[in-house]
């Protein structure tokens, strides 16, 4: 049975704020973090530098891994498809992995180096797998490095390592750059917001020179010289990381945060027919200036969702307690004031599902409507997926413009130091994705009408009009990614609970992955609905023959939806409240 003590009198000295940090932050030590010695930029530089190599290498392999499943393994079209689906998926969800692990027992720091350590162990055994028929050649090796099986079952083990190690750290070493400023002080509350920019700007670049450099290095070096390059870019990622030990500012995990969520569910229940008292002060609470849970500020309380507050009532029994309460029939304010935090930040979360689903169509339907359109510019052909660069090289470009242009307009109409807050910067990207929606249905629109006039409805072939049409798409999807993606972001490290905030973290990348999912689903019911009668339908194999621009136009409408919903939310959102 878990207990608290119904009094503390252990944390009643006040650390002097000056000199070391107000957010319960420790050195590598385990004493109070200097505020003037640790943390800030020359801490959560080296993250975003970890940030940056471990990206660049999951994506070189995450852009070409069909190309390294189809001409090296020999498999099929559709198990290379399968394969690759299934390995995303599981990179997506160990995330969550290595969030709770971070915030219940081990603390970000050495779950990032640990999995980080993961990462690159898989990034040795692909390059083994890949190494294994050169060196396999002479008349004297042994059977098990000339067996092709045996450098596949090396190859997928190694590739899903990467994929847990790499999504175990994910959360972990962004949450960690985060905690290096300091929430009690605004300089460094400032800089934070900062700090997210710069690492999407970042991780965007890393996935730059992925997509370009590395993919080639790949096909026309060989896949040894590339998983090399890509190996040596994790290790210097980890390198970096741990050489930082002794500037990083740590937070101490609380313990499990689902079993305190449970216990606030539990002890909620148990006391249904309790009135909640009209002052707020007369709910449990932990003395002291710690709360109950380690780690973890205090959460002052807020109104709404009264039932949960049933959880932290003193009943009689309680009081005649003995000294320890039942953490499984009394929670303090800030434990059920973190499940309230939750349940507010879900809606927030679903909004940006249908986000996720249309950024996924910058790498299914455009690409299959960019591959129905004139590709040369003279003598060049531009490959259809590549044309999603444009993206990547909006979002680089925009980051230091939002960074250095817009927030300082902002502020000077707001007079708030990050320009404009967060569920407004969300907000934002909403529109510009729906925006990009509508302009691709614009121009789906114009090539069915050069289709039609030259003839080639029927005709399985491209049409003349430039794919450079779809440059203005891409780029309002850029423009949403910077404003929605990196707002989500920073929503869910602010408003997360101390306790949870590596798991929130995680959960703001689970989105991408539920966005994958919701637009498989509605594309798998575009035909259900569409193609009736002999009717091809929106979407059919010949592109010319169908309405992919009324698709389009579906999704913009759906976004517009998504708008007035998030809009309706955000503006009742109720924000944490920490002491």
């Amino acid at each position: 049975m878990e207990s608290i003590p119904l009094l503390d009198g252990g944390n009643s000295s006040q650390e002097n704020t000056s000199e070391y940090t107000g957010d319960g932050s420790v050195c590598i030590s385990g004493h109070p973090a200097s505020r003037k010695l640790t943390g800030k930029w020359k801490a959560s530089s080296l993250t975003i530098v970890c940030s940056f190599c471990c990206f660049l290498a999951y994506s070189s392999i995450a852009k070409n891994l069909v190309s390294y499943l189809t001409k090296v393994l020999h498999e099929t079209n559709v198990a290379a498809a399968r394969n690759v689906a299934t390995w995303q998926g599981t990179s997506y969800l160990t995330p969550l992995i290595g969030a709770f692990v971070a915030d219940s027992y081990l603390g970000k720091y050495q779950t990032a180096l640990i999995s980080c350590t993961i990462f690159i162990v898989g990034m040795m055994m692909l390059l083994l797998s890949v190494a294994l028929p050169s060196i396999s050649t002479g008349p004297h090796t042994w059977t098990v490095w000339s067996d092709p099986v045996s450098s596949q079952h090396i190859f997928f083990i190694g590739l899903y390592m990467v994929g847990l190690g790499y999504g175990a750290q994910s959360p972990c070493v962004t949450s960690f750059g985060a905690d290096q400023f300091d929430d009690t002080d605004e300089v460094e509350k400032t800089k934070k917001s900062s700090f997210f920019n710069w690492n999407y700007f970042t991780i965007n670049a890393g996935s730059l020179i992925a997509g370009t450099a590395i993919v080639w290095v790949q096909d026309h070096e060989g896949w040894i010289w590339g998983f090399t390059i890509s190996t040596l870019f994790v290790t210097l990622g980890i390198v970096t990381f741990f050489l930082g030990f002794n500037v990083y500012r740590l937070q101490k995990p609380g313990g499990s945060p689902l079993v305190r969520l449970c216990q606030v569910v539990v002890a909620a229940t148990r006391n249904c027919d309790e009135v909640v008292p009209h002052d707020s002060s007369a709910l449990y609470e932990f003395l002291g200036q710690g709360s109950a849970i380690e780690g973890s500020r205090k959460l002052e309380h807020t109104t709404g969702l009264e039932f949960f507050d049933k959880a932290a009532i003193v009943t009689i029994s309680d009081c005649e307690s003995s000294g320890l309460l039942n953490t499984w029939t009394i929670c303090t304010v800030t434990q059920v004031e973190e499940l309230k935090l939750l349940i507010r930040m879900f809606p927030i979360w679903s909004a940006m599902v249908l986000f996720a689903a249309v950024q996924a169509q910058m790498f299914s339907t455009f690409v299959e409507q960019g591959m129905a359109m004139e590709r040369h510019i003279g003598s060049f052909e531009i490959p259809a997926a590549s044309f999603q660069c444009v993206d990547t090289i909006s979002v680089i470009i925009l980051v230091p413009v939002y960074e250095r242009v817009l927030i300082p307009v902002f502020r000077r109409f707001t007079g708030r130091p990050n320009g404009i807050t967060t569920p407004q910067r969300i907000g934002i990207g909403l529109f510009f994705s729906m925006s990009g929606m509508v302009s691709a249905a614009l121009v789906e629109s114009n090539r069915l009408q050069i289709a039609q006039a030259e003839g080639l409805v029927h005709h399985k072939v491209a049409v003349p009009m430039s794919i450079l049409w779809q440059g203005p798409q891409y780029f309002l999807q850029g423009v949403a990614e910077v404003f929605s993606n990196i707002g989500l972001t920073e929503f869910f490290y602010d408003e997360s609970p101390d306790g949870m905030r590596s798991l929130c973290m995680a959960f703001s990348l689970a989105n991408v992955s539920a966005g994958s999912y919701l637009s498989s689903f509605i594309l798998s019911l575009v035909p259900v609905f569409t193609a009736r009668g002999g009717i091809p339908g929106w979407i059919p194999d010949n592109l010319n023959e169908g309405h992919l621009d009324r698709f389009y136009l579906m999704m913009a409408g759906l976004s517009l939806l998504n708008i007035f919903i998030y809009v309706f939310f955000a503006t009742r959102y109720t924000c944490k409240k920490a002491s």
